[in-house]
């Protein structure tokens, strides 16, 4: 079934109960959004992420704009043996380590570890990250929330759910709006809720 972006800042759980939708969420990707991508051969001997210039600050002025940070982003090297889950957990962990050293705290990451073609719901663009972090969250608001990221993938997974989509490095398209980095998106996020604050 195609999922639908919630709209407003209620909605009922079963059971009946009223949830108050009220989380602004920056979904990222990671690979060539935040920190440096590689070669699939490659992943294998990596131990220390290399963080794009800009990235940290902007996940850190994201923060004090109001948004929590949620990392999305699919990792098949796991399923196709490039790598470990381990291996991923380790990298990943120092990642976090390197972005906190900036003030920049991550509410949760959810990745896709399959392999490409195992017809998993949780590939980008499959809904699945999204799904699991709604599930977990159900106070997310998706129409304060935006999702930035380097691939056509991560473009039409913002489209699915109807969020604000920046493309980084990417070209224009009929969706979301491109950036040339992190930071830029950061600074029209900016712009949007100074605009937002004055009409």
């Amino acid at each position: 079934m195609e999922p639908t972006a919630e709209r407003g800042r209620t909605a009922r759980l079963e059971g009946g109960i009223a949830i108050d939708r009220c989380r602004s969420i920056a979904f990222l990707d990671r690979d060539d959004t935040i920190s440096r991508d590689y070669p699939d051969g490659e992943w294998a001997g990596k131990r220390e992420p290399e963080l794009l210039a800009g990235a940290p600050e902007a996940m850190a002025r994201l923060q004090r704009l109001g948004y929590e940070l949620i990392l999305v982003t699919n990792q098949y090297i796991i399923g196709e043996g490039f790598i470990t889950q381990q291996d991923f957990e380790r990298f990943h962990q120092r990642l976090l380590e390197k972005l906190e050293a900036f003030g920049v705290s991550v509410l949760d990451t959810f990745f896709c570890p399959h392999s490409r073609g195992s017809g998993c719901g949780c590939c980008k663009p499959e809904p699945g990250l999204i799904l699991q972090a709604l599930a977990k969250y159900p106070d997310i608001d998706l129409s304060r929330s935006f999702l930035a990221g380097d691939s056509w993938r991560d473009r039409e997974l913002a489209r699915r759910f109807s969020l604000e989509f920046y493309g980084v490095n990417m070209q224009e398209s009929d969706y979301g709006q491109p950036v040339a980095s992190l930071w830029e998106a950061a600074e029209c996020v900016a712009r949007k809720q100074e605009a937002d604050h004055e009409s």
